[in-house]
């Protein structure tokens, strides 16, 4: 069951994650429960809808995970609220670059974690 609910639980934060550092800016100082709470919506309907995406596809391709995580993120994050900076959609696109660089960079970090912690220790 963890197997199953984690990846759901790391997409849902990955994307929630960067649209909340992109709607602020940057400025983690600046977040707000506004903030927090369409960037919630936003990360629990991408995060859901990228793991529904994924589990049709049967890939454990760290890229790819990336990539449809980043797309589902930023339409959804373009569908859920206006930009707050640029035009309608630059916001939105840089919150899915966010989200899939977000993904990748942690995919790659668990990966390695659970490669070295798995491997036998060399005395």
């Amino acid at each position: 069951m963890k197997r199953k609910i984690t990846p759901i639980v790391e997409n849902i934060a990955e994307a929630t994650a960067a649209c909340l550092i992109t709607m602020a800016q940057g400025n983690i100082l600046a977040f707000t429960l506004a903030h927090w709470a369409i960037a919630s919506q936003t990360g629990v309907l991408a995060g859901v809808v990228a793991s529904a995406a994924l589990l049709l596809t049967r890939t454990g391709k760290r890229w790819v995970i990336a990539v449809v995580l980043g797309v589902v993120t930023a339409v959804v994050d373009w569908i859920v609220h206006p930009s707050m900076f640029g035009t309608a959609i630059t916001e939105a696109v840089i919150t899915g670059m966010g989200a899939a660089a977000l993904s990748y960079l942690v995919g790659t970090l668990v990966h390695y974690w659970r490669a070295r912690r798995q491997s036998p220790v060399v005395a």
